[in-house]
């Protein structure tokens, strides 16, 4: 799954002299959180994002009137508060790479460039989304979280002794926690119809250790 698969194309972008009034508008009408920043020519030149634009906005407490804080308002330009280092991800990029340059950043969207054009922007509740569908989230089933060993073959032998025993896997996920390189890694897979004991006792065989076995 690649960026362009999961991103969003329909933009709502900004000119950097635009009032931060107006952006908190179109913010709060099109309830978005963040907007690219383009030139005249639609090329990306910042970032800013809904929290950027209530900080420069007056606090509730101050005790200036209506009218003049909508006069510091239209003041204020995007260009003031706007991040200019934005950093971007390639629309043919891995899915999970945009994950890891939003972890890396410490940040929640990235806008997503076809070359030097800005295409789309992806979000971290974009990849909540795949991750979802990806683990089968929605999906009814049998949810299994064993301990198994990290070696070659062991995801063969389970996902065959599930094929055996007439199950279907809706999802599969591999995960190793803080420690990588320990030698039991843990295994998420969601089935359907397969019997709950028939697979607990093959898994025995194989000496998989039960972390959690739920229907969900």
């Amino acid at each position: 799954m690649l960026v362009r698969d999961r991103m969003t194309r329909d933009l709502h972008t900004v000119r950097a002299d635009m009032a931060v009034a107006d952006a908190l508008s179109l913010i709060r009408e099109k309830n978005i959180r963040r907007l690219p920043v383009v030139d005249k020519h639609g090329r990306l030149i910042g970032i800013v994002a809904e929290k950027d634009l209530l900080y420069a906005s007056p606090s509730p407490a101050t005790s200036l009137s209506v009218y003049e804080i909508g006069y510091l308002l239209s003041k204020l330009k995007i260009k003031e508060v706007m991040n200019q280092e934005v950093v971007t991800i390639s629309a043919d990029a891995p899915l999970e790479e945009a994950a890891m340059v939003m972890v890396d950043n410490k940040i929640g969207a990235l806008p997503v460039m076809e070359g030097k054009d800005l295409a789309g922007i992806i979000t971290e509740t974009d990849i909540f989304k795949a991750l979802l569908e990806m683990l089968g989230g929605r999906d009814p089933g049998l949810r299994i979280t064993l301990s198994v060993e990290d070696k070659p073959g062991i995801l063969s032998q389970i996902t065959g002794t599930i094929a055996g025993l007439g199950g279907d896997i809706i999802a599969l996920g591999t995960f190793y926690g803080k420690d990588e390189h320990c030698e039991y890694g843990t295994l998420m897979i969601k089935i359907s119809g397969m019997d709950k004991d028939a697979f607990i006792k093959a898994m025995e065989e194989i000496q998989a250790e039960f972390i959690d076995i739920r229907e969900v």
